[in-house]
């Protein structure tokens, strides 16, 4: 149990994708300018991660070794698509607003390293704890990430104005500069609580 506690814990603070790993870098700078986008792309790519882990651990002693890659993107690029007719079909407006990154999500690094890292060596029911922890870190870190941008750069939560009158929002935190400076901040911040957690872990 301790090991499967540690699998999923593992993405959610100290392997975390985008603050420890810095993985998926594309989508995170681009898409967090809300709450909803942050947290749209981050259940996609979720549900992405845990399907395939799942399925390639299904099928890791079937799969040659020598087309293990091309394999691992058809098996991604198949779930993405899925999601994306689902995002399509049911909540249009959220399909609009993260455009082409949601087909992008079958090159987003973060699945395709634990499909070969992780996926491709282990069980199924750990494979699917691995791609949810590491699906809920990505997803908890675009929603941090997003919420910061949103509310400095907008002065609004999930679209909802809490900022106004003689405190006016920081545009610049919702373009591109302020992505890359939120993000940096918060690697900060995240790195010095992981960095005590292992410390402590130590003594």
């Amino acid at each position: 149990m301790e090991k499967k506690n540690s699998i999923l814990t593992n993405g959610l603070l100290f392997e975390n994708p985008t603050f420890v790993q810095l993985l998926g870098m594309c989508p995170t700078l681009a898409v967090t300018t809300t709450l909803k986008n942050g947290l749209g792309m981050g259940l996609s790519a979720t549900a992405v991660l845990i399907m395939s882990n799942i399925l390639i651990s299904l099928l890791r002693k079937i799969i040659p070794d020598k087309v293990r890659i091309a394999a691992y993107i058809v098996i991604i690029a198949t779930f993405v698509t899925i999601v994306q007719m689902i995002l399509e079909a049911y909540v249009p407006s959220l399909y609009a607003s993260l455009g082409i990154f949601i087909p992008l999500i079958v090159v987003n690094c973060i699945i395709l390293a634990r499909a070969e890292a992780f996926a491709s060596k282990n069980s199924v029911g750990k494979s699917a704890l691995d791609g949810l922890g590491m699906g809920l870190g990505f997803t908890g870190a675009l929603c941090i990430i997003a919420l910061v941008r949103e509310i400095i750069g907008q002065g609004t939560i999930w679209g909802i104005q809490v900022i106004g009158g003689p405190v006016q929002p920081a545009a610049i935190i919702g373009m591109p500069p302020g992505g890359f400076i939120v993000l940096g901040i918060l690697i900060a911040v995240i790195n010095f609580i992981v960095s005590k957690g292992k410390e402590g872990g130590n003594k």
